[in-house]
């Protein structure tokens, strides 16, 4: 568990160790409400950390705060608890509104915010994109004081008249760097100019860009400016391994040979595009590993059961994006997985970020290309951080590994099922010159038959989500051919320039868009991100395409095609790649 889910009579709580994640001064020593309190301790908090003792007084005071500090450091009760103390006990009109860049991080603060406020009788709405509007407007009329979401359904509510913030007196922007960067700009300022004209303004991030420092000058007024260690800074208790990709090998394929290896309990493996994490979580799924994805392009019903997955500890890989992450935490996770390092230092800092976390030890694990030198190079001189290269692991050695995993997933099974009858068949069969085929085909089956086990046990039904994703990107590409065809017209409500979840002009998804699009807030960043570029139209990998990686272990890599002068760089594992690939068995 993290800190902030860590219950306080846990018998075996981890107990927190360092200079970012211990003070010495209790929650009862801030000038909270007993209501409040209460909640607090319910939660689970009693010790406040370094950021939640030097932010609290002075929020409450109703000073405006720029704060930075490190991811999973206490940062979302460091602005709920004091935004709760300042909205009156049984408030019924908008009070405080918090801001996140994704409906995870927003739904993961307001869940917070409603346990900690149950005894003061504040209400909360959680406005995000991508699901129906009828409940938020029914949280909305039962009389929300606070209003937790993304920008561009607030705004949503706002302009058909949902909403109303000329009472809010207190806005907090989290992950701040991330809103006040290019593509949320726009958004944020035009909900804060709909609040109180002397609004008090909760800066909080992991990081915050010289740029955004500048933009945050226009709403900040007498800040106080409080920086603990973040981020960008040396992240303490992380051991950074190193391995060199092979050009001879495809990725995906070294990806499961180092898992097989270092075979850790919980990870989350970031990946540069949506098509490499899209092929990423169908390639270890198809394994036996349990891997999920997480990304803007899946349909919102499946994030939310998937972050549902999550938080119940029932995830051991999460595959995803920077921006799709945002927000998520995986109870203690040992290691995060680099699929190749972002172009920006600073991220993969952040990405690190979520292991090692509360004093504890984590692991870093990079895939590296020649691609990656400058940001390796950036990361050892002005980060400080030490790689142990390590050697890739051979087939054979990363095969033992996984027929140890694979026999113990077997075994787990034998308690289910009657299989003595067939051991004479399976005698005959290694008695026939096909026999090793045919025995390969049976446990293929197996774990086929384990996998929608699996899913099933967690509520899934694996047909029905490859459904709903086909339906959701050829939706997303009809909106798509729609603006293309139709120009940026206004008053289209699911398409076009304004349109509410889809095309652009919307506020969740496309630039301006409400759920899909260019430059998405709750998906991928399109025209705002370093490293995921834009998105593609293709498909990943096919079920056809994974069956025949699955088949071809020893399979070289393609030879790289030379790209025309000024052609676009493709994800590491682009379709056509894969289509290459699997054509050698």
């Amino acid at each position: 568990m993290t800190h902030e889910e860590t219950p306080a009579d846990s018998a075996e709580a981890h107990v927190p160790s360092g200079s970012d994640y211990v003070s010495d001064r209790d929650f009862a020593d801030f000038p909270i409400s007993a209501e409040l309190l209460q909640g607090i301790h319910e939660h689970g908090y009693k010790t406040s950390t370094p950021v939640q003792a030097e932010t609290i007084d002075p929020a409450i005071a109703g000073r405006d705060l720029l704060v930075r500090a490190k991811t999973g450091t206490g940062k979302t009760a460091a602005f709920c608890v004091p935004i709760l103390e300042l909205i009156p006990a049984g408030a019924r009109e908008a009070t405080g509104v918090i801001l996140a860049p994704t409906r995870e991080l927003a739904q993961q603060i307001a869940e917070e915010a409603e346990s900690m406020a149950r005894h003061r009788g504040i209400g909360v709405a959680t406005l995000v994109g991508g699901v129906p509007m009828g409940p938020q407007i029914k949280a909305l009329e039962a009389g929300a004081a606070l209003i937790v979401g993304t920008p561009g359904r607030i705004l949503d509510h706002i302009g058909r008249g949902n909403l109303n913030l000329k009472t809010a007196k207190v806005a907090c922007l989290d992950e701040a760097d991330e809103m006040l960067s290019m593509g949320f700009y726009q958004d944020v300022t035009g909900i804060l100019d709909a609040t109180m004209a002397d609004r008090q303004v909760l800066l909080f991030s992991a990081t915050i860009s010289p740029e955004t420092q500048r933009l945050c000058q226009k709403y900040l007024k007498d800040e106080i400016e409080i920086r603990l260690s973040t981020d960008t800074d040396h992240v303490e208790g992380i051991t950074h391994i190193l391995y060199d990709t092979d050009p001879q090998q495809h990725k995906v394929r070294t990806l499961l040979y180092i898992l097989d290896v270092e075979n850790p309990d919980a990870a989350i493996i970031f990946c540069n595009t949506r098509e490499d994490a899209a092929t990423v979580a169908s390639y270890l799924d198809r394994q036996g590993l349990d891997a999920q994805l997480i990304s803007g392009e899946l349909p919102q019903s499946q994030r939310s059961r998937v972050m549902k997955r999550v938080k119940a500890g029932e995830v051991r890989f999460l595959v995803a994006t920077d921006v799709a992450s945002r927000g998520i935490d995986i109870s203690d996770l040992t290691h995060v997985v680099n699929y190749a390092l972002p172009k920006d230092p600073s991220v993969y800092m952040h990405r690190i970020g979520r292991t090692g976390r509360i004093g504890k030890e984590g692991t870093a694990i990079s895939l590296v290309g020649g691609a990656d030198l400058n940001t390796r190079r950036v990361l050892e001189r002005d980060h400080k951080v030490i790689f142990e290269r390590q050697p890739l692991p051979d087939s054979e050695t990363a095969i033992r590994a996984r027929v140890e995993r694979q026999a113990g997933t077997i075994k787990a099974a034998m308690g289910k099922m009657v299989f003595e009858s067939y051991l004479p068949t399976v005698r005959a069969l290694l008695e026939r010159p096909d026999g090793e085929a045919l025995l390969a085909a049976s446990l293929r089956a197996f774990f086929q038959w384990d996998r929608r086990r699996r899913a099933l046990a967690a509520g899934i039904d694996l047909e029905a989500e490859e459904q709903e994703r086909r339906e959701h990107r050829e939706a997303k590409a009809e909106r798509r051919a729609a603006k293309r065809g139709g120009g940026r017209g206004r008053g289209g409500r699911d398409g076009g320039r304004g349109g509410r979840d889809g095309g652009r002009g919307g506020r969740d998804g496309g630039r301006g868009g409400r759920d899909g699009g260019r430059g998405g807030r709750d998906g991928n960043r399109g025209g705002r991100s370093r490293d995921e570029g834009r998105r593609s139209d293709k498909p990943a990998a096919s079920t056809d395409d994974l069956d025949a990686l699955l088949s071809s272990d020893a399979a070289p890599e393609p030879k790289k095609r030379k790209r025309s002068r000024g052609s676009k760089k493709k994800s590491d594992t682009s379709s056509s790649d894969l289509d290459a690939l699997l054509s050698e068995d």
